[in-house]
C-alpha cells in the first residue's frame, strides 16, 4: 500500500463516527426486548412516527414503528419485492411504499428482521398523513387489535382555542384506552418524568444537529438519517438522552479537532423529505464527489421543531399543540419559513428536494417552497423525483445528469 493510499484510509476511518455501534446495539436490544415482549409480559403497540409515544412509554408500553421498519426495508433494498407482493394482494401501485411494505411483510413475517413483533394495540395519529389511518386499519383487522386514532386538524395558520380543545380531549381519551387494555390505571407523576425525559432528548437531538453549522460539518444529513432512529422509538426514556449526550460530545470533539463528514468541504446543501433509503450511500458519495456537503435536511429536524410548543411543567396539555404543529402540518408559507431560516442557520449554497412519489403531504407545495427560497435567498435548487422504498421509482442515470449540472451551477456561481 503507498502512503498515498494509507493516509487516504487513515483519513477515512477518523471520519467515521464512533457512537455508531452503541446506536446498533440499543437497537438490537430494542428490537429483541420488542419481539420477547409476551415471555416478559410487556404490551407492544405499533404506533406512527408523528404520533404521541410518551403514554406508551409512561404506561411500559414498547412502541414499534411501522415506518422505521419501512425505512429498514428500503436500506436493505427490500421494498420492490414486498412493494409488489402488496400490489398483487390489489393495492395500488401509487400507495405509500412504507404501507405496501408494511402490509405485505406481515403476511410473511419479512423484511430484514424477520418481521414486526405482533402488536396488541395500534396508535394511529394524521398528523404525518391521511394514508396512515387506512393502512392501520388493515393492519388492526388482520391483527384482531384495538386502534386508537389520534385526529389533528391541519395548521394552515394558527393553532386555534377550538383546535387545542378538541386535540386535548383526544388525549383523554388515549389514555382511558391505554388504561383499558394495559389493566392499570395512568400514573401522571410518570408521564411527567416520561414528558422531561422527551424535552431534554430533543434539546440535545437539536444540539446534535446544530453542530453541523460549523465549517466544516462534523456529520451530514446522511448521518442523520441513521442516528435518528432513536429519539422517534424511545423518546422519553433515559437511555435517549444518555445516547445523544454521547453523541453530542463526540460532535463537539470532532468540531474541534476540524474532522468533516466529508473530505474537503467546499459547498453546503440542504435536503428536503425523507431519504432515498436505498441510495443513501451512493447520494452521499456523488455529492462529496463536488465536495459537496448535505450538512442538513427538514426531515430529521422535525423531531425537536415541535420544542417550541412543548411545556415541561405542563407536558400533557402541552402535547395537543406539539403534535399538531408538525413540520408537514402546516401551511406551505410556514413550512418555506423553517427552511429559509435552516438556510440561514446552516449557511448553505443550495436546496436539494426529493420530491417523493410517496410522500404527498410532504412533496405536496415543494415547488412553492423552492420559488419562496429563490426569490428571498437567491438560492438555487435541485428536485430529485424518487420514492423512499421503492427504487423502480429511481432512475440513476438521470438524477447523476441533475446533480452534475446542478452542481455545476452552484461551483461556476452563474445562478
Amino acid at each position: 500500500m503507498s502512503d498515498s493510499d494509507r493516509s487516504t484510509d487513515d483519513a477515512r476511518e477518523r471520519r467515521k463516527i464512533k457512537s455508531v455501534k452503541t446506536m446498533k446495539d440499543i437497537m438490537t436490544r430494542y428490537y429483541i426486548d420488542a419481539k420477547t415482549a409476551d415471555q416478559t409480559g410487556k404490551k407492544v403497540a405499533w404506533i406512527t412516527s408523528g404520533g404521541p409515544v410518551e403514554p406508551l412509554i409512561a404506561m411500559d408500553v414498547i412502541p414499534v414503528y411501522p415506518e422505521n421498519h419501512g425505512a429498514m426495508i428500503g436500506a436493505s433494498k427490500m421494498g420492490d419485492a414486498l412493494c409488489e407482493q402488496a400490489e398483487a394482494m390489489g393495492y395500488a401501485g401509487d400507495l405509500c411504499s412504507y404501507a405496501r411494505a408494511d402490509i405485505a411483510c406481515a403476511t410473511v413475517q419479512g423484511g430484514p428482521i424477520g418481521g414486526l413483533p405482533r402488536p396488541d394495540m395500534l396508535i394511529c395519529c394524521n398528523n404525518i398523513c391521511g394514508t396512515v389511518l387506512k393502512w392501520y386499519e388493515i393492519q388492526a383487522r388482520y391483527f384482531q387489535v384495538p386502534l386508537f386514532i389520534l385526529d389533528t386538524p391541519f395548521c394552515h395558520t394558527e393553532f386555534s382555542v377550538e383546535a387545542h380543545r378538541y386535540v386535548r380531549r383526544q388525549l383523554d381519551d388515549y389514555i382511558l384506552f391505554l388504561e383499558n387494555i394495559c389493566g392499570k390505571k395512568w400514573d401522571p407523576d410518570r408521564l411527567k418524568e416520561v414528558g422531561r425525559l422527551s424535552i431534554k432528548a430533543q434539546h440535545l437531538w437539536k444540539a446534535v444537529l446544530d453542530t453541523a453549522a460549523s465549517r466544516p460539518a462534523p456529520l451530514s444529513a446522511f448521518d442523520a438519517f441513521f442516528h435518528l432512529a432513536l429519539i422517534v422509538t424511545l423518546r422519553g426514556t433515559q437511555t435517549v438522552v444518555d445516547y445523544y449526550t454521547e453523541l453530542l460530545r463526540e460532535m463537539n470533539e470532532r468540531v474541534a479537532a476540524g474532522i468533516s463528514a466529508i473530505p474537503e468541504e467546499k459547498y453546503r446543501l440542504l435536503w428536503d423529505n425523507l431519504p432515498i433509503w436505498y441510495r443513501t450511500r451512493w447520494l452521499s458519495e456523488k455529492f462529496a464527489a463536488h465536495h459537496a456537503c448535505l450538512v442538513a435536511d427538514t426531515y430529521t429536524s422535525s423531531w425537536c421543531s415541535s420544542l417550541n410548543y412543548m411545556d415541561e411543567g405542563d407536558f400533557l396539555n402541552s402535547m395537543a399543540e406539539a403534535y399538531t404543529r408538525v413540520f408537514i402540518n402546516i401551511g406551505t408559507d410556514q413550512m418555506a419559513d423553517i427552511v429559509i431560516d435552516m438556510c440561514d442557520h446552516y449557511q448553505v449554497d443550495g436546496l436539494v428536494i426529493h420530491s417523493n412519489r410517496s410522500c404527498k403531504p410532504y412533496s405536496l407545495g415543494q415547488y412553492d417552497i423552492q420559488r419562496i427560497v429563490r426569490e428571498k435567498r437567491g438560492l438555487p435548487s435541485l428536485i430529485i423525483e424518487a420514492d423512499m422504498t421503492d427504487s423502480r421509482n429511481f432512475s440513476e442515470s438521470q438524477i447523476e445528469t441533475r446533480i452534475d449540472a446542478f452542481m455545476e451551477l452552484i461551483e461556476s456561481n452563474t445562478f
